[in-house]
């Protein structure tokens, strides 16, 4: 099997030729493995781990074309992003200061109508390299949701407040982005013809211990965004639709089946969801995609435990349904722990899974 063949049988709750794997090397991290591996310069980590999974993303921002820096003062650059925000920005730094919205006070637009999302130079830097991952990795398209990127155009604070406080205005703002977002991954479906793999939805909306709103909340306010995407993505031919979100997203995940979900990730152990647990619950109706606990056990445990843990996550998969992985490798997880995870991994991921007893 290639990786598409193995991935999509994976989540069509089949047993492939063996289980398929995902995840992603911080640069830190990668820096790390060379420097360890002085003559692989030439290696690319995902080839050298057998990573199945490739996520493909555009320029999917509303205002892509008014995109500009504004200016300069006291050592930042003052930039207004393809979100219509406008950021303060240390060059070289990782965080910024949004300091203005794309929303006024009054829940209006700034900047008018948004950019039409067939432009080409949306997804120019794909187009010329797309046949080639194809060939190497199962690729979906991917698009951000309507929670975060709504907030992107109105601030974090001022969308939440809206969604307990003025939730006519916030439904109102979630559905733009959710119509916007939704013809970005129906025009990358067409260009990448990614119709027999679809769709990842990134919408990041939940800390470790629960999601930033409640069930209700979201039922309300958010579901009608996120099922117009789901159908519009499988009446575009998305074979399917998966559920990006870090944290605790456990309390949402039977309103994610109604809507049409497939699948989730990264699965965040640390958060509470427990693959073994999350199978036993819900059958196949989920499948999974990640599991392994890069937050507490990769850099904290000891080689029994890693091992252990490696185990207890490959056997929710038993009957398909199971793409192991991580959210990512950072550099707080060794060389050495990252070799047992592999070897564990290959050791015991051919169909059927031959696990030791007790897993």
């Amino acid at each position: 099997m290639n990786s598409q063949q193995r991935v999509m049988a994976a989540l069509d709750f089949q047993q492939p030729d063996y289980m398929p794997f995902d995840t992603s090397f911080w640069p830190e991290w990668a820096e790390m493995w060379h420097q360890a591996h002085p003559d692989c310069d030439d290696v690319d980590l995902n080839d050298h781990y057998g990573v199945d999974i490739k996520i493909a993303i555009g320029d999917e921002t509303p205002y892509m074309t008014k995109a500009a820096t504004l200016r300069e003062e006291d050592g930042y650059e003052i930039k207004r992003d393809g979100w219509g925000r406008t950021n303060r920005v240390r060059p070289g730094a990782y965080f910024m200061h949004q300091i203005d919205n794309a929303y006024d006070e009054s829940g209006e637009l700034k900047y008018g109508e948004f950019d039409a999302p067939d432009l080409p130079e949306r997804y120019a830097g794909l187009d010329a390299v797309m046949d080639d991952l194809k060939q190497r990795y199962c690729v979906f398209a991917k698009t951000g949701g309507p929670f975060i990127r709504t907030y992107f155009m109105t601030g974090e604070i001022n969308l939440l407040t809206n969604m307990a406080g003025d939730k006519a205005l916030a439904r109102e703002q979630v559905m733009r982005t959710a119509h916007h977002l939704a013809a970005i991954g129906v025009e990358q479906l067409r260009r990448w013809d990614l119709y027999e793999t679809g769709v990842w939805i990134f919408d990041d909306m939940a800390a470790t211990d629960l999601p930033m709103f409640s069930p209700k909340t979201a039922e309300e306010i958010l579901a009608p965004a996120w099922g117009y995407m789901v159908d519009a993505y499988k009446q575009a031919g998305a074979k399917k639709v998966i559920m990006h979100s870090d944290g605790n997203i456990g309390p949402l995940l039977d309103l994610f089946i109604d809507l049409g979900f497939d699948g989730i990730n990264p699965v965040e152990y640390k958060a509470g969801l427990d693959c073994v647990e999350l199978r036993e619950k819900y059958g196949d109706k989920l499948a999974l995609i990640g599991g392994l606990s890069n937050g507490l056990i990769l850099p904290r445990g000891n080689p029994e435990e890693v091992r252990d843990h490696t185990l207890r996550m490959m056997s929710a998969g038993k009957e398909g349904g199971m793409v192991l992985g991580t959210h990512s490798i950072g550099p707080d997880i060794s060389l050495d722990t990252w070799e047992l995870i592999c070897q564990t991994y290959m050791q015991h991921r051919d169909y059927p899974l031959n696990l030791p007893p007790g897993y």
